[in-house]
């Protein structure tokens, strides 16, 4: 039975409050980022200053090229060991459902938790033990461990459509496993990875607590973002959330067009 048109109505005003609810207050936040008086009361006409005074500011540059160099790096840690994971629960079928829930802990453990237990691995293995001081390496293999299962959970995606009879063939025709994987398998699973990448390098870029926790005395954008708002919000905030809601956005758009594009029809 269709619903009625009462019914169709509430429906549609409920959607609506959601959608308000979720996007409006980002909405506020953009436009007061254009905001040329930098009150967050009044309008003085549309700027782009604010932009141009986070550009021209030492510290977050700093910030944002750690953040970069640490997204880079534990991506690429990420892409290869979560590819690998997948390819390996994927073979291991006896022991899947074992692997399945080692994999998926660092998606379920809050993140506070998992900080905790990083700080104190470091400490207690690296740091006291090889006289290693915490700094960009800490949340490069930090961010890599909570990045793993992502990629992992998207690479495996693409091998439920995976023809495994190519890999049989590849393996009786006489290649060896590096060689089917290199040039029959990867091939397939390659528009997951290229997800898996863009999904971990965006959660890189936007964690703040696991990063806080084992930065030690460097300083990504997230921290250097929330030490500027202790003091309260300023333009220059608005500016960076919105560079960061866009950068964010594209990312992850682009990872959902990756695999949308590469999906058998």
């Amino acid at each position: 039975m269709r619903p009625s048109k009462g019914a169709r109505l509430a429906l549609g005003a409920h959607f609506t409050l959601v959608l308000a609810f979720l996007y409006l207050p980002i909405a506020v936040l953009v436009g007061l980022s254009f905001n040329a008086s930098g009150a967050p009361t009044a309008w003085g006409g549309f700027s782009t200053k604010w932009y141009g005074a986070v550009l021209e500011d030492g510290d977050i540059l700093r910030a944002a090229r750690n953040t970069l160099v640490v997204a880079i790096c534990s991506t690429v840690i990420a892409t290869v060991l979560g590819t690998l994971f997948a390819y390996g629960t994927e073979r291991a079928r006896r022991r899947r459902g074992l692997l399945d829930g080692v994999m998926f802990v660092p998606m379920v453990v809050p993140d506070i938790v998992l900080a905790i237990a990083l700080l104190s691995f470091f400490n207690l293995v690296v740091v006291e033990q090889w006289n290693l001081e915490l700094g960009l390496w800490s949340v490069v293999l930090s961010h890599a461990v909570f990045s793993i299962a992502f990629v992992a959970a998207i690479v495996r995606t693409r091998f439920a459509n995976l023809d495994f009879a190519t890999i049989e063939a590849s393996r009786d025709l006489g290649a060896t496993e590096l060689q089917t994987f290199v040039r029959i398998t990867l091939p397939a699973i390659a528009p997951g990875v290229v997800a898996g990448a863009l999904i971990a390098f965006t959660l890189s870029l936007d964690e703040f607590v696991i990063a806080f926790f084992t930065a030690g005395s460097e300083v990504t954008f997230p921290i250097q973002v929330y030490s500027m708002i202790r003091f309260g919000v300023t333009p220059e905030i608005n500016a960076i959330a919105t560079l960061v809601i866009v950068v964010s956005a594209a990312l992850l758009l682009a990872s959902l067009g990756i695999r949308r594009d590469k999906e058998p029809t």
